[in-house]
């Protein structure tokens, strides 16, 4: 061999790993889309990650993340969505609300998306069907419309005495408006109980949405699903303790903030499932073709201390259903 041909030889092996790690296909990246603030989602996003684990992804390993949240300016949505098409990320999972799912739907019909979410993903257009999903979307559904009702007739059983309750409802999220509709032609006419519908979308609404109800005499108070309210959850605790209005929330944070009782999907639960079902479509399965899910597990949290200032009894029924008791 020609001396000129061995250090060519010996020139094109030394390359030859920096060109075989250029060539490795690149990790892939979870968009994550979020409307709410991310350190209220800390331990749903842990458990997301759990999901993940379980399918074999570790993040930094063999897979990343790209975060985007619109801090409950919706309006962001829809450019946050573009923002991790033109990224390119492998999946996207949208979370909290509709809006976010929808901005992501419409974002793209071609990456995977996987959703968890309150609303009812087909009454919105998300999804064809729970058992169909079909086209590039699937995911979670808290049942959180559905729940409310359930939250209301607890929420008589531990005020029995509440001839008038309230609900706060954001008009901006019309998948919870409706469901206070439903809730005043059937269950609270069934319950012989006045709702009384008050509304805020921004922080300064809040404090007027107290005024009208204790105006309205209400005795008690239903938070509604909405994550704006899971951002005002100091000013919603503090109003009802301040004006003495017994309330049910719909997260486990709240009560521990001194709520009186929250009844929900077990939300770590839920994204930990959402992060299986992301793996799952890593590994090559269609979003369209895996159904959407249902919470299997729901918890009552109740807090004993709060009843107590409140001068409320909490019924033992109510007690012994408890998943978490506050004393």
């Amino acid at each position: 061999m020609q001396r000129r041909e061995f250090v060519k030889l010996i020139g094109s092996l030394a390359a030859w790993p920096l060109a075989a790690k250029a060539q490795q296909p690149a990790i892939p990246v979870v968009g994550m889309l979020y409307s709410a603030p991310l350190d209220l989602l800390q331990d749903e996003t842990s458990a997301f990650r759990t999901g993940l684990v379980e399918t074999g992804f570790i993040e930094g390993r063999n897979v990343s993340f790209e975060y985007r949240t619109a801090d409950n300016q919706m309006d962001r949505l829809r450019a946050l969505a573009n923002d991790l098409v033109h990224r390119r990320v492998s999946v996207i999972f949208s979370a909290n609300i509709a809006a976010a799912v929808l901005a992501a739907k419409a974002a793209t019909n071609e990456i995977p998306i996987v959703f968890s979410m309150g609303a009812d993903p087909v009454g919105i257009g998300a999804v064809a069907s729970l058992a169909k999903p079909g086209g590039n979307i699937t995911g979670i559904t808290v049942l959180a419309g559905e729940l409310i009702g359930k939250r209301f007739e607890l929420l008589h059983e531990i005020v029995p005495t509440a001839k008038t309750i309230a609900y706060l409802v954001n008009t901006a999220n019309p998948a919870f408006s409706e469901a206070a509709l439903k809730m005043r032609t059937e269950r609270a006419r069934a319950l012989g109980v006045r709702l009384l519908i008050v509304d805020a979308s921004k922080p300064v609404d809040i404090d007027r949405a107290f005024a009208s109800l204790v105006a309205e005499q209400a005795g008690a108070l239903l938070v509604g699903p909405d994550t704006f309210f899971q951002t005002q959850r100091e000013r919603i605790v503090t109003l009802a303790a301040r004006y003495r209005v017994p309330t049910s929330y719909p997260w486990r944070d709240d009560v521990s903030a001194g709520g009186l009782f929250s009844y929900g999907a077990d939300f770590p639960d839920v994204f930990r499932r959402a992060g299986t079902y992301v793996g799952r479509i890593l590994k090559g399965e269609k979003a369209g073709d895996l159904p959407v899910q249902q919470p299997t597990k729901f918890k009552l949290a109740v807090n004993l201390k709060t009843a107590k200032v409140l001068g409320l009894s909490v019924p033992p029924l109510v007690l012994a259903r408890a998943d978490e008791v506050i004393e």
